[in-house]
């Protein structure tokens, strides 16, 4: 037998995508899938693309994730702390929610609210040493889509001083898919097509753990909704302090990491390149005329910015190559 993984919370989009990936993987076996409101159901019954995959969805319990070696929790913000502690301490587990986040239970308080969990391993591979103390870790947070994105195209520039830490300014569009499964009118397509509109302007709750993970000290932070299913486009921006090429910064940041890709020189990123794939396209300009380092980063918000970053995790927590199971390359058209 391979090694046995769970997915609790597996009827939304992340859980779905999850359970996709992991139907796919050389060596994971998917023992138990869990859901609420769709106890009792096939998985084929909400996740029409599984079709052929044949597994029930259980209620989301501990005795029903309790046997697996590895659970993922695709839970909504604040649930899964509860679940998490109630598992047996043999289980390892990533979290894709923001309950293990944050460091700083004042941040978590204000953006947030509630008490505060306590912080797991951040797993984000690409940081520097993440790599060894996810795979060294039992409890692993998943990032956050929209801090992902734009914390792989600004980290290395603060890390190597080639921008200011203060005045960062960052504008990211986002697929409908981010916003959850459940029903609500504003997600509605005849609202959503042919409309861009921000949301949570000035108070997203991903602004902390952006600044946690880059350095970042002053952050301004405005989220998009676009019309389409999937996918995170994100714009940022930063003051330089001389005249280090930011492009170059980045490509050797990234140089031995598999999932993120410094395109060519005059290529710019394009949010339907990486749907299907656990990966990150950069590119990077100085502006002519404010002299700010600009930074154009695109993912997959259900893949590198959670379901594909869950199970990139998992691998190195199991001692696994990263990539296993994973794309590196998008689908299209």
């Amino acid at each position: 037998m391979g090694i046995r993984v769970a997915v609790a919370g597996a009827s939304g989009y992340a859980g779905g995508e999850l359970l996709r990936l992991l139907a796919g993987h050389p060596e994971f076996d998917l023992a138990a899938a869990t859901a609420h409101s769709h106890a009792g159901q096939p998985v084929t019954a909400v996740h029409r693309n599984l079709a052929g995959l044949d597994l029930m969805f259980a209620a989301t319990d501990p005795a029903a994730l309790a046997d697996a070696d590895l659970v993922f929790l695709a839970l909504p913000h604040g649930q899964s702390a509860a679940l998490a502690a109630a598992l047996p301490g043999t289980v390892k587990v990533v979290d894709l929610g923001a309950d293990h986040r944050l460091r700083d239970a004042d941040a978590w308080a204000r953006y947030y609210g509630g008490g505060h969990a306590g912080a797991w391993t951040y797993g984000l591979p690409e940081l520097p040493g993440q790599r060894a103390a996810i795979a060294a870790a039992t409890r692993v947070a998943n990032t956050g889509c929209y801090a992902v994105a734009t914390t792989l195209a600004l980290a290395p520039l603060i890390a190597a001083g080639a921008v200011r830490s203060t005045d960062v300014v960052v504008v990211a569009a986002s697929g409908t898919s981010g916003a959850g499964r459940a029903a609500k009118a504003h997600l509605l397509g005849s609202e959503v097509m042919g409309d861009l509109s921000p949301y949570k302007v000035g108070a997203h709750q991903h602004v902390p753990e952006i600044k946690q993970a880059t350095g970042a000290t002053t952050l301004s932070f405005t989220p998009v909704l676009a019309p389409m299913p999937r996918g995170i486009l994100a714009t940022v921006t930063a003051v330089p302090t001389g005249d280090a090429d930011p492009r170059e910064v980045l490509a050797a940041a990234y140089a031995d990491a598999p999932f993120v890709h410094v395109l060519p020189e005059g290529a710019w990123p394009h949010t339907a390149a990486t749907a299907g794939a656990n990966s990150c396209h950069l590119q990077a300009a100085v502006d002519v005329d404010s002299g700010r380092v600009i930074v154009v980063s695109a993912i997959d918000n259900l893949g590198k910015g959670a379901a594909g970053q869950a199970v990139q995790n998992a691998n190195l927590m199991f001692d696994l190559p990263e990539t296993t199971g994973l794309s590196v390359w998008g689908i299209a058209p």
